[in-house]
C-alpha cells in the first residue's frame, strides 16, 4: 500500500480541514500541544480554528479551560483543564528523576527544594497571581536564591510536582497561580488508563506515527509507551513503510478541496510531534529549521505537506509584516497559495499584511 503520511498526519492533526470550533476540543484531541512559545502555540491551535482570532484564544486560558505547564518530556505545553493532573502524575516522576544531574548542578537540594515550595505556595495562595520575576523575588526574600537557571528549575520543580501552573495572560506572558485554586478538579485515572489514553490521544491526533515516535514525544520509557500502545491496538490501524510501523486511526477520509499551504509557528506539533521528521521534511533542509540544534525553531511554509521553507513575522503597530525565506525558488501558484495561508495568520492576529 502507498501511503502518503504527510497527507495523513495534515488530516489528522486537523490543519487541512477541521470540524472543532473550541480551542479547548483541538488541546483535548493532541493530549498536549508544546507551547514555550506563548504566540506560537496560541498560532497553532488558531490555525486548526478557521475564524478564530488570537484574542479569543487568550480568553480561552483566562477561562481555564486550556492550561500551560511542564507535561511532556519536562517541556511547556498547553493541555486541557480536564487533563492536566492526571498527564502531570503520569509523566512527572521519570522527569523528576532526569533531573536528579542537573539539580546538582545547581546546588538544589531536597531540603531546599520543599523550602521553595512552601514559600511559593504561601507567595501564591488565596487566588493570587504572579510573574515569574514576582516569585523569583519571593524565593530571594527568603534566602533562596534564583541566580542563573536556579529561579527557572524552581518553578519547573514545583509544576512537575502539580503545585503550579500558568495562569491568565498579560500582553507578553502569563502569570503563575496554583494549580488547585487555578484548575477545578476532575476525575483521575489509574495509571494504565492514562498510559492508554495519553498513547490513543498520541496517534489518533499525530498517526501515521511509530512507537519511537510516541516514546520521544511522552518522555515515557520503551516500556511504558508500549503498554499504552498495546492497550489501545483494536482502535488503531497500522502500516509498515520502509520496514517501519506506523499506527493511525481507523476512518481515515482524506478531503480533496482543502487548502494545499499553511503557516506553521516554530514549535507546532506537525514537526515537533515526532522523532522521524523524515515525512515532512528533508533532511538537508533541518538545520535552516532549527539552526545549531539549539532548540529554537523557526515557524515553516507547509505546501502540499512538506516543508518548503521558514517565515517570520513583525508585528507591526497598523500591520504585521511577513517575510518568506523559501528553500527554492517557488513557482506562481505555489506562492500564492502561501499568500493565503499567511493572510489567515493576519486575519488571526486582527491586523493588515504586508508580505515582504
Amino acid at each position: 500500500m502507498h501511503m502518503n503520511i504527510a497527507q495523513l498526519r495534515l488530516h489528522n492533526q486537523h490543519i487541512a480541514k477541521t470540524h472543532f470550533v473550541q480551542p479547548e476540543q483541538v488541546i483535548s484531541h493532541f493530549g498536549g500541544m508544546q507551547g514555550q512559545d506563548f504566540p506560537g502555540v496560541k498560532w497553532s491551535i488558531g490555525l486548526r480554528l478557521p475564524q478564530t482570532t488570537d484574542v479569543h484564544i487568550r480568553r480561552v486560558f483566562d477561562e481555564r479551560k486550556i492550561v500551560r505547564t511542564w507535561p511532556m518530556r519536562g517541556t511547556l505545553h498547553v493541555v486541557a483543564a480536564a487533563d492536566v493532573r492526571w498527564i502531570l502524575q503520569l509523566t512527572s516522576p521519570k522527569n523528576i528523576k532526569g533531573s536528579l544531574r542537573r539539580r546538582d548542578q545547581l546546588e538544589l537540594d531536597d531540603k531546599t527544594l520543599t523550602k521553595s515550595r512552601e514559600v511559593i505556595t504561601k507567595a501564591l495562595q488565596g487566588g493570587k497571581q504572579l510573574s515569574r520575576d514576582e516569585v523569583y523575588a519571593a524565593l530571594n526574600a527568603a534566602r533562596i536564591s534564583t541566580e542563573g537557571q536556579r529561579g527557572y528549575h524552581l518553578l519547573w520543580s514545583a509544576a512537575l510536582h502539580g503545585l503550579i501552573c500558568f495562569a491568565a495572560t498579560t500582553d507578553a506572558e502569563q502569570n503563575l497561580a496554583l494549580l488547585e485554586e487555578w484548575v477545578a478538579p476532575a476525575k483521575s485515572k489509574t495509571r494504565d488508563e492514562a498510559l492508554a489514553e495519553l498513547a490513543l490521544r498520541y496517534f489518533s491526533s499525530r498517526g501515521p506515527a511509530t512507537l519511537k515516535d510516541f516514546i520521544w514525544w511522552s518522555g515515557l520509557s520503551a516500556a511504558e509507551a508500549r503498554a499504552g500502545l498495546e492497550a489501545i491496538k483494536s482502535h488503531l490501524v497500522q502500516e509498515t513503510v520502509n520496514a517501519l510501523t506506523y499506527w493511525m486511526p481507523f476512518e481515515i477520509d482524506l478531503h480533496q478541496d482543502v487548502t494545499n499551504a499553511f503557516s506553521l509557528p516554530g514549535f507546532d506539533e506537525y514537526l515537533l510531534g515526532y522523532q522521524d521528521r523524515s515525512a515532512v521534511l528533508a533532511n538537508e533542509h533541518a538545520a535552516k529549521i532549527c539552526p545549531g540544534g539549539n532548540g529554537v525553531f523557526f515557524p515553516t511554509m507547509v505546501i502540499d505537506g512538506r516543508v518548503v521553507g521558514t517565515w517570520k513575522r513583525a508585528i507591526k503597530k497598523n500591520s504585521v509584516v511577513i517575510t518568506v525565506d523559501p528553500f527554492a525558488k517557488l513557482n506562481k501558484p505555489a506562492l500564492s497559495a502561501f499568500k493565503q495561508a499567511a493572510y489567515r495568520y493576519a486575519m488571526f492576529m486582527g491586523l493588515p499584511m504586508v508580505l515582504d
